[in-house]
Parts: structure tokens; C-alpha cells; sequence
């Protein structure tokens, strides 16, 4: 079974065609902003222009605009194709990818949010079992609650910096990695935010 991977939830962009597990196609790269732009050209370039028996699409937390453009690609290919879409978590990703160097106590995943915030979650050093559920904290909150020494994904530098101590590994979610987290349940393909989303009704207005 070949299975298109989009991942476009954080800076970077990285997209995998998988054929049984094993990449026959890749691509990735942190490219900061310009994920709607290159996204499908992307896609088109794989073998075959990506066509795929079923997608996996990252549905964060991380990047508002990152995410949404991964599950529009996503969706729009899968009634298209004709295929199955599901989600799966960007933490999970950068969780299972760091349990490869790990070597023991609780895994700390962060990605950058918005607004001085980072999205983070403690995983069991398997880099599978999640033992905290995905949460958003200020960085300065969040330095100050966790006790770890290593911190992983594209927040870890942040955290470092605002603890005054410890070791930042930046990884970032990357689609070829999606083989190490196959065996978790898949999500639906709508966005995972992590917080509240920035627009907010006006007070004494009614919501349609």
C-alpha cells in the first residue's frame, strides 16, 4: 500500500511517499513560511505526482496557518484520489524520532506556538505513551514547570534559553519518520490547536 505523508505543521515542509513503510520519495526542508506555495508542487514531484492509496496528514499542534494548509492539501487530494485521509499528532512524531537517541526519564517534546507560547507534552522515554495530554504554556511558565534536562523539537532552543540550563535537540517533524508512529490510533483530519484560537467573539455579540 503506498501512503502519502504531509507534514507542514511547523517551519519545516516535508512530504513522504510511502510504498509498505518504505519511502520511494521524499522531501524536506525548513523553510520558515511558503508551505501553500510549495506544497503541491512538492507532492507533484514524487514518483507517480504522489498518488497514494490512502494520507496521512499532520494536524499539529504548531503553526495555525501550517496546519490548515496541510489538511486542505490533504482533504482535497483524498476526495480527489478517491482515497482515506486521517491525522496524526506532531508531537507524537518528534516524540517517537527522539526516543531513538533517548536514554531515560520522562521525554519532553516542545514546537513553537504563537504569542511567547510553546505546545509541549511529556512522553515515556518508548517515545509512544504520552503521559501528559498536548498542552500550550508560556515559555517562562514552562521553564520554570518542568524538571527535565533535555527538551526535543522546534521549541527545545526557546525553553534552553529561558531555563538557563539544559539541552536543546531541535528536531522537526519529519514524514518519512511517520513509519514509528503507524501503530498509534489515527486522528481525524481537522486541526489539533493546543489553545484557544486567536479570534474571539466580540462581547454581548451572538454567535451564529
Amino acid at each position: 500500500m503506498r501512503l502519502l505523508v504531509i507534514d507542514t505543521a511547523t517551519q519545516a515542509l516535508s512530504v513522504a511517499l510511502l510504498d509498505d513503510g518504505k519511502p520511494v520519495g521524499r522531501f524536506h526542508d525548513i523553510v520558515g513560511r511558503g508551505h501553500a506555495e510549495a506544497l503541491l508542487p512538492v507532492i507533484a514531484a514524487l514518483p507517480g505526482g504522489g498518488r497514494a492509496d490512502a494520507i496521512a496528514v499532520d494536524s499539529g499542534p504548531g503553526s495555525f496557518t501550517g496546519v490548515r494548509i496541510g489538511i486542505a492539501a490533504a482533504r482535497a487530494l483524498a476526495l480527489a484520489w478517491r482515497i482515506p485521509v486521517h491525522g496524526y499528532s506532531a508531537l507524537a512524531l518528534v516524540a517517537a524520532k527522539a526516543a531513538r537517541q533517548h536514554e531515560d526519564g520522562p521525554l519532553v517534546v516542545t514546537i513553537t506556538g504563537g504569542h511567547g507560547e510553546l505546545f509541549w507534552q511529556s512522553f515515556a522515554p518508548d517515545g509512544l505513551t504520552p503521559l501528559t495530554q498536548p498542552a500550550s504554556m508560556p515559555i517562562a511558565a514552562l521553564a520554570e514547570h518542568t524538571g527535565a534536562s533535555i527538551f526535543y523539537g522546534p521549541g527545545a532552543d526557546a525553553l534552553v534559553t529561558a531555563k538557563g540550563m539544559g539541552t536543546a535537540v531541535a528536531l522537526y517533524p519529519d514524514a518519512a519518520d511517520y513509519p514509528l508512529i503507524a501503530s498509534l490510533p489515527p486522528l481525524p483530519p481537522t486541526p489539533v490547536y493546543g489553545r484557544d484560537a486567536d479570534a474571539r467573539p466580540m462581547a454581548g455579540s451572538v454567535a451564529p
